[in-house]
């Protein structure tokens, strides 16, 4: 590389040789040429890439609805699913009963989340003294995480009622809502045991030695980290937990689905329980979206090194 002095300073010749330089920005930098023509390949592959996903899914889309309108049982299945006058009679009263499903979504989900995570702390409690609550709080997981939840509904609406037991209510919506707390309760405790088991031994030996009690270190500095590793996973249980409130109506409780299901009884027509479908799919989707989000902004965050 030749260069010449001038008034100010050393010129690149060669440089000035390879052709016309690149528009400088603000702070003076020029992309070399190679680099802007890379970048225009990535633009136009990028172009191309959502022409051709575009294209493939109008494709798909158009595939799916004449497999659908041509086959045989088409016409009867469209006035049986996807009558829009059943559909208008459907919605006030599925969204009247989506009420008390929002209502044991939100009750129900506040002792979820308190009862799972005494049951992780107590599987988690150290010592021997401790070992009966452990056995405890394990088969208690253990038997709610193998039995179904529909049985679980069923033993709680018809069995409670038939004990008869002086005090305990029989309103088949209380008890189906204690039924999701068992099982939920269950699940949600798997989540909040692997948030503390994740916590490093580090940090509790830490703060053991700072002076702070096992009581102490697990409240102030396990538990904090513990649970915000876990938000994703809890929010999905959330998005379960609103679709299963509809399994109440097996109890008579007029919730979404038993509205839905009150209409159809009359009609014959199943339109309303597509409407109840939608309905739940509309709540359902956002929350499902923040969840994929918040877990996205989480691993960028640990990737980056920065606090979870």
């Amino acid at each position: 590389m030749s260069a010449e002095a001038g008034p100010a300073g050393p010129v690149d010749t060669a440089g000035a040789a390879a052709g016309p330089a690149s528009p400088a920005g603000e702070d003076g930098y020029r992309p070399s040429e190679r680099r802007l023509a890379h970048e225009a390949y990535r633009r136009a592959r990028a172009r191309r890439s959502a022409l051709v996903a575009t294209a493939s899914t109008l494709l798909t889309a158009v595939a799916l609805y004449l497999l659908v309108v041509n086959s045989p049982g088409w016409a009867v299945t469209r006035r049986t699913f996807f009558n829009l006058d059943y559909a208008r009679q459907a919605l006030p009263e599925v969204l009247r009963g989506l009420r008390l499903n929002l209502e044991l979504m939100l009750g129900c989900g506040v002792l979820i989340m308190v009862f799972g995570l005494l049951l992780a702390v107590l599987r988690t409690l150290r010592g021997p003294v401790f070992l009966p609550v452990r056995l405890l709080a394990t088969a208690y997981v253990d038997f709610f995480l193998g039995l179904p939840m529909i049985i679980c509904l069923l033993v709680m609406i018809t069995g409670v009622p038939a004990l008869r037991l002086t005090g305990v209510t029989t309103d088949p919506l209380l008890l189906g809502g204690a039924a999701l707390v068992l099982t939920y309760s269950a699940y949600v405790s798997e989540v909040f045991r692997s948030g503390i088991e994740s916590v490093h031994p580090s940090q509790r030996a830490a703060a053991r030695s700072l002076g702070l009690t096992n009581a102490q270190a697990m409240r102030f500095v396990v538990l904090p980290q513990a649970v915000r590793r876990v938000v994703p996973p809890l929010l999905n249980n959330l998005v379960s937990l609103q679709k299963d409130t509809g399994l109440v109506s097996i109890g008579g409780a007029i919730d979404a689905v038993y509205a839905a299901k009150i209409i159809s009884a009359h009609s014959f027509n199943f339109t309303p329980y597509l409407v109840a479908g939608l309905v739940f799919i509309v709540l359902t989707v956002p929350l499902t979206r923040f969840a994929d989000w918040l877990t996205g902004r989480m691993n960028r965050r640990q990737l980056q090194g920065g606090a979870v």
